[in-house]
């Protein structure tokens, strides 16, 4: 009888591990997919947030051509100067014939958009980023109510910034 009882708590035992892997590598990779969506959002948020301090003002849209837009940057901001032509990333966001408060970028004449649709635009990365998670979540970590509320926000976040563009 001691032999079965052996088998039967090392199997036990490798069961318990597995769970413990499966759920070590399903977070780990949920983590992973949500520093990636939050790396992906700060290299332009930070200019969105961290205003204080850089040139801020307007870009008239006047040429587009590839992913590039260009155009007069007209300052708004104590100490901010004009500038000939500013570029900005064309998206969904810039069209061209448009008039847009925008950052510019420390050391360089890129700018990005600024003021509240800006701000929701810069964090679309991570939006998305909280909807691939909540499928990691859901399915991997079996936590359907957590992923349910990253799924939410996620596609709260991407509703707003739509409708706000």
């Amino acid at each position: 009888m001691p032999a079965v009882t052996t088998s039967r708590g090392s199997r036990q035992n490798a069961g318990a591990a597995l769970r413990f892997g499966r759920l070590a590598a399903m977070g780990a990779v949920a983590g992973l997919i949500l520093i990636a969506g939050v790396w992906a959002s700060w290299g332009t948020a930070q200019h969105v947030m961290l205003s204080k301090g850089r040139e801020q003002g307007t870009m008239a849209v006047q040429a587009c051509s590839g992913d590039r837009c260009t155009g007069p940057y007209t300052p708004t901001s104590a100490g901010s100067k004009a500038r000939a032509r500013v570029t900005i990333e064309q998206s969904v966001a810039v069209k061209k014939g448009q008039t847009y408060t925008v950052t510019v970028k420390p050391g360089s004449s890129d700018v990005v958009r600024s003021g509240p649709a800006g701000l929701l635009y810069a964090w679309v990365p991570l939006g998305g980023a909280l909807l691939l998670a909540s499928v990691v979540v859901a399915g991997g970590l079996r936590l359907t109510r957590v992923a349910w509320v990253m799924a939410g926000l996620g596609a709260a976040q991407l509703t707003v910034t739509f409708l706000a563009l």
